[in-house]
């Protein structure tokens, strides 16, 4: 019986996959242009997945050279004659599943090439009567090693010659990973190119200044996943209703395969087959709130790099609107990650909600400022606004809006206006956690507001977050709040405003307010 997989590659006769035939024709023209691409994407993207069934379907008129620098000790990359060494070593090997003559493969096996000149000489020879298409995944395994570019001189020079008519090479070559290998020379020490002269200062500058853009898009929208749930149906007889659950998955993971998997596979295997919107709220949680590589790496990158983790930061919690400048360092590296992207205006925001939830815990538990939030008792406010399994959001609010009077003061003005949303999260974040779980509507999230969905059982609030803005900005906000309850379906939603005016023109209050027939609890502090 066929299964999830969220661990490295994933097969389509063991497990429920998306079908990404789609996608491999995409990459199939890049390939009949005979191109030279990087496939960078953030971890479990589905790069080894796609090379797998690339590599199927080049079969025949091709002969697909699939390799791996995952687990190629440093000692390879330590001079050329090693390096070209385990180089022909894994194409021998690769050949072994690509469908040629025994003598092709022995003729590799028997090269002999102690440099990369010889290397050169001998990929001649054997690309003259094959079109060898080299992939070469987790690529960026050992990609900050000088030899290393070298290699990619090689592979350009070549690419060059043949351009002319003047050289054979592969066919087409494709380099998987993370990184975006044409950036690598700022992974090189700035004291390490200083030592190269001549031919070897060129390749430092432009090492991979052939490759052509990989625009292909290997995320999945909702009806590809569909089809997977299709599939998955066929075989269990659920009674699900596909396109509303693959709508749902969706709207949390914008379509990053690990994600989608990981929420498949906890409805299948530890939520008794609960193909349900609330099914896929619980395996939200569970994704979120156990261990998991992928959100792992998440936290481990933020920390070890400060100017993402500001970045991030300022986006999703002071709500600042920055422009999406993809050549920048710090939006190079999160989009690498697959952390942020752009919006239709251009704008950055989180790539998706499972990340954007993840984050927001994980800034809130280390957040300076949200530490200075001297919150009672968590238990004793649980205890008042939660009852037999229901959240009273009016009475929470009521709560906060008496707690953050008690903590306003004059000298902390400043403070509080930009970061009231830490405020907010800070107080109302250990109440759900665990029982219940929220996300951040980010392309709504700027400096004037915020819309936060908190699900909690079976309820579902929709909360905006705004600064005191006049009148006709309130009036706006009423607008924008009923708008996204219609878009949710909900016939009640929550408006909290912060007032930062001179104390004898501030408002206090905390009343609902019918329109037709919608309601909303409007809170200001």
């Amino acid at each position: 019986m066929k299964y999830f997989n969220i661990t490295g590659l994933c097969v389509p006769w063991k497990h429920y996959m998306v079908d990404i035939s789609g996608k491999i024709a995409e990459i199939m023209k890049l390939i009949e242009r005979e191109s030279y691409f990087t496939m960078n994407r953030g971890r479990q993207y589905g790069k080894t997945t796609t090379l797998f069934a690339l590599h199927n379907t080049l079969l025949g008129e091709y002969v697909p050279i699939s390799i791996s620098f995952e687990g190629v000790g440093d000692e390879s990359f330590s001079s050329e004659e090693k390096f070209c060494y385990m180089f022909i070593t894994l194409i021998v090997k690769a050949l072994e599943f690509a469908e040629v003559e025994k003598n092709y493969i022995d003729a590799w096996a028997g090269a002999d090439a102690p440099d990369f000149i010889s290397l050169g000489s001998h990929i001649t020879k054997m690309s003259k009567s094959k079109k060898l298409v080299l992939m070469i995944d987790e690529v960026d395994s050992s990609s900050n090693n000088s030899l290393f570019l070298r290699f990619l001189g090689l592979l350009r020079n070549k690419f060059l010659a043949r351009g002319s008519g003047r050289d054979f090479t592969f066919h087409s070559v494709i380099l998987a990973g993370v990184t975006d290998i044409r950036n690598l020379k700022a992974k090189i020490s700035s004291e390490e190119s200083s030592f190269a002269v001549g031919e070897d200062k060129k390749l430092y500058n432009s090492p991979w200044n052939i490759a052509v853009s990989f625009d292909v898009n290997m995320s999945f929208n909702s009806n590809e996943i569909a089809s997977m749930l299709l599939e998955y149906e066929a075989d269990h007889n659920t009674g699900m209703h596909i396109e509303s659950i693959s709508g749902e998955i969706y709207s949390f993971t914008s379509g990053y395969p690990a994600l989608v998997s990981g929420l498949c596979k906890f409805i299948d295997e530890s939520l008794e087959k609960n193909w349900s919107i609330k099914g896929v709220h619980e395996a939200v949680k569970m994704l979120i709130y156990r261990h998991n590589m992928l959100l792992d790496d998440l936290g481990k990158n933020i920390a070890n790099h400060q100017s993402l983790y500001k970045l991030l930061y300022s986006i999703l919690i002071i709500g600042e609107r920055i422009k999406y400048v993809p050549t920048t360092p710090e939006f190079m590296l999160a989009s690498m990650y697959g952390y942020l992207r752009g919006d239709e205006n251009e704008n950055a925001i989180v790539s998706n909600r499972i990340f954007e939830i993840f984050l927001c815990d994980y800034f809130n538990s280390r957040d300076e400022y949200a530490q200075k939030i001297n919150t009672r008792s968590h238990y004793v406010l649980t205890r008042d606004v939660v009852a037999d399994g229901r959240f009273d959001m009016e009475l929470c609010l009521r709560k906060f809006a008496g707690h953050y009077a008690e903590l306003f003061s004059k000298q902390d003005e400043e403070f509080f206006e930009r970061h009231c949303r830490v405020l907010f999260l800070s107080y109302i974040i250990p109440l759900i956690n665990g029982k219940g779980f929220y996300h951040l509507e980010s392309q709504f999230t700027d400096t004037r507001r915020m819309d936060l969905v908190v699900d909690f059982g079976q309820d579902q609030f929709i909360i905006e977050l705004k600064i005191w803005r006049g009148e006709t900005a309130q009036e706006k906000a009423y607008d924008q709040l009923l708008g996204y309850m219609d878009s949710k379906k909900a016939q009640c939603g929550y408006l909290v405003t912060f007032d930062f005016r001179k104390e004898q023109n501030k408002i206090r209050k905390a009343e609902w307010v019918d329109i037709g027939s919608k309601r909303i609890f409007d809170v200001i502090v």
